[in-house]
C-alpha cells in the first residue's frame, strides 16, 4: 500500500491511488485491506484517494480509464483488471506488468500480462511491445531511469507513427520487425 502512494508522488501525474477491493463479500481479508489502505493515506494528504469494488472497478476501467493513476490491488483483483486495461488500449499485447518487492529484499518480476503466448510460438505474430514496456519498468525499478524513458519514448514513436504493427493491432508485421522499428527509434 505504501509503495503505492510513494509511487503516485514519484510519478506526479494525477497524484491519485485507487484501492480495489470487496469488502461488502469478504469480510475479513478485504476489510483490513480498507483499513491499512486509508491507514497509510493518511499519510499522504496531498494523494487523492479511491476505493472501489473489483466488479465497479472493472466497469470504470472500462468507462473512464482516463481517470486512474495508480492503482493496488491484490494479485487476483490486479490479474483481473490488467487484462481488462489491456483490451482498452487496443491489444493484451500492449499490456505490461511487474510484480515488485518495494522493500528490495527479494526480485521483482517483470512480463507481458499475456506471458508466454505458447499457442503462437514460433509464428512471429506476437506483440513485442508489452514484454519491451516491461524491460522499460524493469530499468526504471532498477534506478535507470533515463533509459527506462527512452525506451518508453521508442514504444510511443512506433505506435504513434502506425505504420509498425504486429496482427493484434490491425498490421502485418512480424515480431521482429516491430523489435526492429523500436530498436532503431532507440
Amino acid at each position: 500500500m505504501r509503495y503505492a502512494f510513494e509511487l503516485a508522488v514519484k510519478r506526479n501525474k494525477k497524484n491519485r491511488v485507487t484501492s480495489i477491493t470487496k469488502s461488502n463479500a469478504q469480510g475479513y481479508g478485504m476489510v483490513l485491506w480498507d483499513r491499512v489502505f486509508h491507514r497509510v493515506a493518511d499519510e499522504f494528504p496531498s494523494v487523492e484517494t479511491e476505493s472501489l469494488l473489483v466488479d465497479a472497478a472493472a466497469m470504470n476501467f472500462i468507462r473512464r480509464p482516463e481517470t486512474f493513476d495508480v492503482v493496488v490491488a491484490s494479485n487476483l483483483f490486479g490479474d483481473i483488471l490488467s487484462d481488462v486495461s489491456a483490451i482498452v488500449t487496443g491489444s493484451i499485447g500492449l499490456a505490461a506488468s511487474a510484480n515488485l518487492d518495494p522493500s528490495r529484499r527479494y526480485p521483482s518480476m517483470f512480463e507481458p500480462v499475456h506471458g508466454s503466448a505458447p499457442d503462437i510460438v514460433g509464428k512471429g505474430i506476437v506483440n513485442p511491445l508489452a514484454a519491451i514496456i516491461s524491460a522499460g519498468m524493469m530499468l526504471d525499478h532498477l534506478g535507470v531511469g533515463g533509459a527506462a524513458h527512452a525506451v518508453e519514448q521508442a514504444v510511443a514513436a512506433v505506435l504513434a507513427e502506425g505504420e509498425v504493427r504486429t496482427p493484434d493491432l490491425g498490421g502485418s508485421n512480424t515480431t521482429a520487425e516491430v523489435t526492429e522499428a523500436v530498436i532503431a527509434r532507440l
